[in-house]
């Protein structure tokens, strides 16, 4: 993934300083497009962005909810890191104001809308936190050079947020894992023989994967059909080629797909461990299928029949599609 390039936000400029590197200073504000994915923890959204982010013209920025918790700071150290989001927040202004946790607690997680106690620090939140956001992605376009931002915070209310930015062009990708495979992986670091704990863990999870994908749910259906997109991961294992191919040909983008053996994991501000390597591989392969759980099948159940109906889903529809146009060119 190259940190420079050409595009909608234009060349890349110098790194910024306080003095002369504010956003819009003496320019034209431009609209940032940025693909935001969305949905459940655990649900494959590093290793998309990183491939999406070798696509020319796009930059994978990580997990974006963290900006204003880490005072702009990454949370891997690194030189090229380090400067690439110094120039960022030197171009942020008076962002400063909304630096801590307040915004995910008041404003992105599903909480806030569940206590009342919250309801007005949250109205009185969104009209600042909605310019600031709007800000950084034009501030991480700029610095970058390219066109668009890969934004994997999950977060179903922040994609909410970002339907209401004007300045901001949401292409929404609901990202949605087999839940049993989603549980076990919340699950994986706790023993066995800790049954206790493993279905406590069980239900916890099952809980917050309902409510997450409700409101995924609400907010993929207040998105405008050309900008939404449903992948289920499981295709993305199988077909990583097909689903990066047709991500690029929704959201516009002439980019060829990347070679998917060799991927640099670039300067995300946060994500999984994957980010913690230079480059991976991904490869096609058949997911493994997770153990089932009663529980799970269950409490799901709702979901995962209202997922399946979701359209268009990235990677079935494209095989569909080509499957329609080769038939028509036969009978031709």
């Amino acid at each position: 993934m190259s940190a420079r390039g050409s595009g909608a936000c234009g060349p890349a400029p110098p790194p910024a300083t306080p003095s002369s590197g504010r956003l819009g200073a003496g320019r034209e504000q431009r609209r940032a497009r940025v693909v935001y994915v969305m949905g459940s923890g655990r649900s494959g959204s590093t290793v998309l962005g990183v491939t999406l982010g070798n696509c020319e013209g796009m930059f994978y920025a990580g997990e974006l909810d963290t900006w204003l918790a880490h005072s702009g700071e990454p949370v891997l150290g690194g030189l090229e890191r380090m400067r690439f989001w110094r120039s960022v927040r030197e171009q942020m202004g008076d962002a400063d104001a909304l630096f801590g946790d307040d915004a995910r607690r008041y404003v992105e997680r599903a909480s806030a809308l569940l206590r009342p106690d919250r309801w007005r620090a949250r109205r009185r939140l969104q009209p600042r936190y909605r310019r600031v956001t709007g800000d950084l992605y034009r501030a991480i376009c700029e610095v970058s050079g390219e066109d668009y931002v890969v934004d994997t915070s999950h977060f179903p209310l922040r994609a909410r947020e970002l339907q209401a930015i004007p300045d901001v062009e949401l292409h929404l990708i609901f990202l949605y894992r087999d839940p049993h495979s989603v549980v076990a992986s919340f699950a994986r670091l706790i023993r066995r023989q800790d049954v206790a704990e493993r279905r406590l863990r069980e239900v916890a999870t099952n809980a917050n994967l309902w409510v997450t994908t409700l409101l995924s749910l609400l907010v993929f259906a207040r998105q405008p059909r050309s900008r939404r997109m449903v992948l289920h991961h499981e295709d993305f294992l199988a077909d990583p080629e097909g689903v990066v191919a047709d991500v690029l040909r929704r959201v516009g983008s002439p980019a060829a797909v990347p070679e998917l053996g060799s991927l640099r994991t670039g300067l995300p501000l946060k994500g999984n461990r994957l980010i913690r390597l230079e480059r991976i591989a991904v490869s096609g392969k058949a997911p493994r299928r997770p153990r089932r759980s009663r529980l799970t099948t269950i409490v799901q159940l709702p979901w995962t029949l209202a997922v399946r109906r979701l359209s268009p889903t990235l990677g079935r529809d494209a095989a569909v599609e080509g499957s329609a146009a080769g038939a028509a060119r036969e009978r031709a």
